[in-house]
C-alpha cells in the first residue's frame, strides 16, 4: 500500500499506458492468427480450384490432334466416295446394261458417249424388210455436256428413230449418205440438248443394213 500510495499520478499513467501497450499487442497478435488461420486455407483453396479449371478446360493437345486426323478422314472419305461415283457413272453400261450410256474420256478434256445400239426398219427399194443397225458414239467437248445427255437420252433416241424410220437404203449409200447421216444426227441431237451445251460430232462406229 505504501507503495501504491508514493507512486506519484505521472507513474501511475505510465503503468496504464504499459498495460494498455500490452492489451493492444495480444488484440493485434490474435487478429494475425486469426488472418493466418482464416486467409490461408481459403487463398489456398482459390488457387487449387483455379488450377483445376485450368486443367480440366484446357482442350488436350491429343484431342486437338484426334479431332484434326477426323476431319482429315472425313475429307479423304468424301472425296474417294465422289471419285467412285463419278468414274461409276463413267462406267455405266460398261458391262451391257440396257438402256445406258458409256463415257470414255478422251484427249484435252473431251468426252465420248457411246449410246446403246438402235436397230430400226427402214424402206427398201424392193419392198423387202429392211432393218438398220447403229452404233452411235457422240463426242461431247466436256463432262458437263456429256452428263447432260444422259436424262434426256429417250428424247435423243426417239428424234433419231423418228428420222432413221424415214430412210431409204439409197440414202446410205456411199460416203456422201454416211456424211449426211451424221450431219442429221448432230443437229438433233444437239436440239435435243437445247442449253446444255453442243455436242462435237457424231461418230458411226458401226452401220449394218440387212
Amino acid at each position: 500500500m505504501a507503495d501504491e500510495d508514493t507512486k506519484t499520478d505521472e507513474d501511475r499513467d505510465e503503468d496504464a499506458e504499459g498495460e494498455d501497450g500490452e492489451g493492444e499487442g495480444k488484440k493485434k497478435l490474435g487478429l494475425k492468427k486469426l488472418i493466418l488461420f482464416v486467409g490461408v486455407p481459403v487463398l489456398v483453396l482459390i488457387i487449387g480450384g483455379g488450377a483445376a479449371a485450368f486443367f480440366l478446360l484446357k482442350p488436350s493437345p491429343n484431342a486437338e490432334g484426334a479431332e484434326g486426323e477426323d476431319a482429315d478422314k472425313d475429307k479423304k472419305d468424301k472425296k474417294e466416295k465422289e471419285k467412285k461415283k463419278k468414274d461409276k457413272d463413267k462406267d455405266k453400261g460398261k458391262d451391257g446394261e440396257p438402256g445406258a450410256l458409256v463415257m470414255k474420256e478422251g484427249p484435252d478434256g473431251i468426252m465420248f458417249v457411246t449410246m446403246p445400239d438402235i436397230l430400226v426398219n427402214i424402206q427398201s427399194n424392193d419392198g423387202r424388210p429392211t432393218f438398220l443397225k447403229l452404233k452411235l458414239t457422240l463426242e461431247a467437248p466436256n463432262e458437263d455436256v456429256a452428263y447432260a445427255l444422259e436424262p434426256i437420252l429417250p428424247r435423243v433416241s426417239d428424234l433419231f428413230m423418228s428420222f432413221l424410220r424415214e430412210l431409204r437404203t439409197d440414202d446410205l449409200a456411199g460416203s456422201e449418205g454416211s456424211l449426211r447421216l451424221r450431219m442429221e444426227l448432230l443437229r438433233r441431237v444437239n436440239l435435243a440438248l437445247e442449253d446444255e451445251g453442243k455436242v462435237n460430232a457424231v461418230l458411226i462406229e458401226e452401220m449394218l443394213v440387212q
